[in-house]
């Protein structure tokens, strides 16, 4: 008798079994999304040479009676880069503008961006509307060289040291919220 309990039993824990492991990865997972900033997803990028690109430059932009350049990887040795990843079509990316426009009147580093999968006459419009902050322009139309910087979605921003090292990636706006901590992992990036 005592073995037909047993055998009774056991089923009742097999069915158990599934929700105990629902619980635990649930739980899991809600640790996980609790627990710090979602725009400071880890990069495998970090602390690697940028990725190998030569992006054209946007067609037709012009910033002080000059054709403004695209760029390609080499162009990020030398000094401090800024290189933001943007689109016309993007929200986010119009709300981060003055702070990338603030950004570039500091002569120490170089503020550059890949305008991705857009359209170059509204590219071309989004910045005579609301300033162009980038020495160079490069136009990603198909969003390859995005693939290759493991971009998410726009707007990302990333600091590339004077060795064309990758040092810090900004999942998302720049905010005034966040701008003072993106600024100090500009200080913290080595010289030239």
């Amino acid at each position: 008798m005592a073995d037909a309990t047993l055998a009774r039993s056991r089923p009742h824990l097999l069915y158990l079994l599934p929700v105990l492991v629902f619980v635990a990865l649930a739980g899991l997972f809600l640790v996980r999304l609790g627990s710090g900033d979602p725009s400071r997803v880890p990069s495998a990028l970090i602390g690697k040479p940028a990725p190998a690109f030569r992006l054209e430059p946007l067609e037709g932009l012009v910033a002080g009676g000059r054709p403004v350049p695209g760029f390609s990887s080499e162009d990020l040795k030398g000094r401090t880069t800024v290189v933001n990843i943007w689109a016309s079509w993007c929200g986010p990316c119009r709300e981060e503008h003055p702070l990338l426009v603030d950004l570039a009147r500091d002569p120490s580093i170089r503020v550059v961006g890949i305008n991705m999968k857009d359209d170059p006459d509204n590219a071309r419009r989004f910045l005579g509307q609301l300033g162009n902050p980038f020495s160079a322009v490069g136009v990603d139309p198909k969003g390859r060289a995005a693939i290759e910087w493991g971009v998410y979605g726009v707007p990302e921003t990333f600091i590339v040291g004077p060795d064309g090292t990758i040092r810090h990636k900004q999942i998302g706006p720049l905010t005034p919220a966040n701008i003072g901590a993106f600024r100090e992992r500009l200080r913290q990036t080595p010289p030239a």
